[in-house]
């Protein structure tokens, strides 16, 4: 089911690239930006996530709290992590349940046929939960208008 602003975002619980458990019900009281991306160490997803790092002060200015969040394991992601220097939690999606539960998997990826890899996607969930913008990205090259999550964050403050 298509995730549509307005409604309260799905809950999960997934481990980060440190070994901790990390549930989205848990950050109630701080916007969310989920940031669903295919795969670690490929390029545009290694500019989307430098974009973030690089601007993390403009995401803590508005209460949010970033979490990248890819199929890839806990093990790879905390590898990419300390090679890009990213300083914001990586989500291990590996069982596919987030990606899922906000429907941005992808029955077979364009790139090389693999099955099972997330979409590029970004949410904005404010403070009560509620999903406040969302985008799926229509080919994994393209990347989330870092301008509209800017202006939504700003909006909710």
């Amino acid at each position: 089911m298509k995730i549509e602003v307005g409604q309260q975002a799905p809950d999960f619980t997934l481990y980060d690239s440190d070994k901790n458990k990390v549930t989205l019900a848990e950050q109630k009281g701080s916007n969310v930006v989920l940031l669903f991306f295919p795969l670690a160490f490929t390029g545009t997803c290694t500019a989307e996530l430098c974009n973030v790092r690089d601007n993390i002060a403009t995401y803590n200015n508005t209460d949010a709290k970033v979490f990248g969040i890819s199929i890839d394991s806990l093990f790879t992601l905390d590898k990419f992590k300390k090679e890009q220097n990213l300083n914001f939690p990586l989500l291990s999606d590996f069982n596919k349940a987030a990606a899922t539960a906000y429907d941005v998997l992808y029955n077979v990826f364009p790139v090389f046929e693999m099955e099972g890899v997330s979409k590029r996607a970004a949410f904005v969930i404010d403070k009560q939960g509620v999903v406040r913008y969302a985008e799926i990205c229509a080919v994994p090259s393209d990347l989330p208008s870092f301008e509209n999550i800017q202006k939504t964050l700003a909006a909710l403050n």
